[in-house]
């Protein structure tokens, strides 16, 4: 692998061989949702607690993920699973029982995205045969850990955004046929101060800045080299402040620039304030939306680059401000080869 600037290049980049995405019915009642492969009718899933829903959640994705693939759970090498919950515990109660070798991430919003840039590199570095990537977030479940219960019924400020309920799953494999993982560049640790847990766009947005602007310079590439550089999830208020952010950076990504977080509600119809976030967020459009484009060549590349905010309901009733992340993965229709 080759490495400047936290970047790197995949000497042999791996395929995204099958992705699957469910989502609740609020995601599903949005303007894609005809991308995703199940709309969840029940935000229960059918069990008692909003923690095991999340957990049923990923167990009804992973399981869509190897039957579209026709994979058996001894077929994979690795999972990388994670979730908003407290020692992930809605990815590590799904997969128990399931004897898939786990490790567990938390990167917040942007596990998805550490997810990928990890099974590539195990896929395209250590030669395994199949990696999986799976994460999950749930408006309920969220809501419990880091703000109020919802019997509470508390009021949500205007830049608060939605914890989508949704799951998102992609299953590498040695390159065989598009999209591919053309490399990545990890994230560094942003923080702007700001302490008010409902503005996690505002937060998470120098994070995004960072990164993004770190790939396009090492690459040396411009915004108009991508069909997409997606983000997730800024929200409404995070992606505007994205856009000034590049400017300062000399980069102006207006005409390319979509955010997950505002792709998954309509703010007409649907009252969401600023828009969705949660690890499934990002993951179920990636998956429901960019990667199918990419299969068929509707897109030839997207820069993902997913942002998290490292918050603890402790350490914010303390009086801390929120660090943010954000790690960028590179997705591709061609290998690079080919040129």
């Amino acid at each position: 692998m080759t490495e400047y600037a936290n970047l790197i290049h995949l000497p042999k980049p791996p395929s995204i061989a099958a992705w699957s995405s469910t989502v609740g019915k609020k995601e599903g009642d949005g303007p894609l949702g005809k991308c995703f492969d199940a709309v969840e009718p029940d935000s229960r899933l059918g069990q008692q607690t909003w923690e095991q829903a999340e957990s049923e959640l990923q167990k009804r994705t992973i399981r869509l993920l190897l039957e579209k693939s026709g994979c058996k759970p001894q077929d994979l090498a690795c999972l990388f699973a994670g979730d908003l919950i407290n020692q992930c515990t809605s990815s590590t109660f799904a997969i128990r029982g399931s004897d898939i070798p786990y490790l567990g991430l938390f990167g917040a919003c942007s596990t998805f995205a550490e997810g990928l840039l990890l099974a590539a590199s195990m896929v395209s570095g250590m030669d395994l045969p199949r990696c999986a990537v799976l994460t999950s977030s749930h408006f309920s479940s969220a809501e419990r850990q880091f703000r109020f219960p919802l019997s509470y019924g508390g009021q949500r400020t205007p830049n608060a955004q939605w914890t989508c309920t949704a799951a998102g799953a992609a299953l590498l494999t040695p390159a065989a046929k598009p999209p591919y993982v053309r490399g990545f560049c990890i994230g560094r640790i942003r923080d702007a101060g700001i302490t008010d847990a409902s503005n996690m766009g505002a937060a998470m947005a120098p994070a995004a800045a960072d990164t993004i602007a770190r790939y396009l310079s090492a690459t040396r590439t411009s915004p108009a080299d991508y069909d997409a550089i997606v983000t997730g999830d800024l929200g409404i208020v995070g992606s505007r402040l994205l856009v000034q952010l590049m400017e300062q950076n000399g980069y102006d990504i207006r005409s390319v620039h979509r955010d997950c977080g505002v792709m998954m509600f309509d703010p007409a119809r649907q009252d969401t304030h600023a828009g969705g976030s949660g690890c499934g967020c990002s993951a179920s459009i990636i998956c429901g939306y960019f990667l199918p484009r990419l299969q068929c060549g509707e897109m030839w590349n997207v820069l993902y680059a997913a942002t998290g905010a490292l918050l603890s309901p402790i350490i914010c009733q303390q009086g801390e401000s929120i660090p943010g992340i954000c790690h960028a993965v590179h997705l591709s229709h061609e290998t690079g080869k080919e040129r």
